[in-house]
Parts: C-alpha cells; structure tokens; sequence
C-alpha cells in the first residue's frame, strides 16, 4: 500500500522515518529495558522479539499505510524509540503510541516527536480521531499525553488490562 502519510518528519531534534534493519539494535536499547516497557510490552524483549517486533512495524506501514516511525536523534543518528501510528487488528481504534529508552526520559523528545505525529495525522488522516492506550498506573505517559492535548476519555479493558483512553486533539 502506497503511504498515506509522510514516510518522514522532522522536528528542530529529531528525524522520524521509517526503520531500517540496521536500526534493531539501538530499538533493543528500548525493547530490553524493563523499566521503558514495564506499562507497554509489558517485559524486556530479547533480541529476536526486538527484531519482530521492528518488522510487524514495517509490515504496519505496508498493510495501513502509515505506522510508527523510528525516533533518530539528529546530533547523534541514534533511533531512541518508536512513536507513531498503530492500528493492530484487536485494538478498538487507532492509536498515538510511544515509547523511547530510559536515558531519553524527561528530555522531551516525545511530546517533540508526538506533536509532530499529530499534526500529520490532522493532515493527512482527518477522517481517523486517534487515541492513546495507557495503562491506568502509567503517570509518566499520562502526563505526556496531557501535555500534547490529549484529553482522558474512559477507561477500558484493553488485552489483559485496563487503559486509559486519551484523545488527541
């Protein structure tokens, strides 16, 4: 399927493109760090759950026509997470989702990357109202979602858990 959003952002720190096969081992910094994915994936991944996972993200993109994009920092051309579009067949809508390693916390490279996520989903998606899952304990991506516009709207059993359902603007 042909994009249906840009292949690429760019805001004034980062590049968000797609991945690359290159770019598993810095995704792994992320995937394998507990603490990251404790409210997320839910556990480290191993190193071939990293490299699936990064090619269901590519597959993403070919069967929805958009995804999630690798997170590059521009300085270093280091890929510091994922944030993007994400639509699996068992969530009940499309979603904003993000994620980067520990050491890129509190730097505010994902409310930069997640603003510019949104603004090409208001133009090239106007049709798809997108949401966030995030799990109910998880006040770190509360915060960030609320800090990008995003209004709690309910709660709900999302696979084995509940989220919180937050809008975005």
């Amino acid at each position: 399927m042909k994009p249906l959003v840009p292949t690429q952002l760019e805001t004034k720190r980062l590049i968000l493109r797609q991945f690359k096969d290159e770019d598993w081992k810095d995704l792994h910094a992320y995937y394998s760090d507990e603490t990251a994915t404790k409210y997320t994936v839910g556990k480290a991944f191993t190193e071939g759950e990293t490299w699936r996972l990064m090619a269901s993200i590519i597959g993403h993109w070919q069967l929805r026509g958009y995804g999630p994009y690798a997170v590059e920092v521009k300085t270093t051309g280091k890929v510091i997470g994922n944030i993007g579009f994400w639509y699996p067949v068992d969530f009940p809508s499309p979603e904003i989702l993000w994620g980067l390693a520990s050491e890129f916390h509190g730097k505010g490279f994902a409310s930069e990357a997640v603003i510019a996520v949104q603004a090409a989903g208001k133009e090239y998606l106007p049709e798809i109202a997108f949401v966030s899952f995030i799990h109910k304990d998880n006040t770190a991506s509360i915060k960030l979602a609320e800090a990008v516009g995003a209004v709690f709207e309910k709660e709900l059993k999302l696979k084995d858990d509940m989220a919180n359902v937050y809008r975005h603007p």
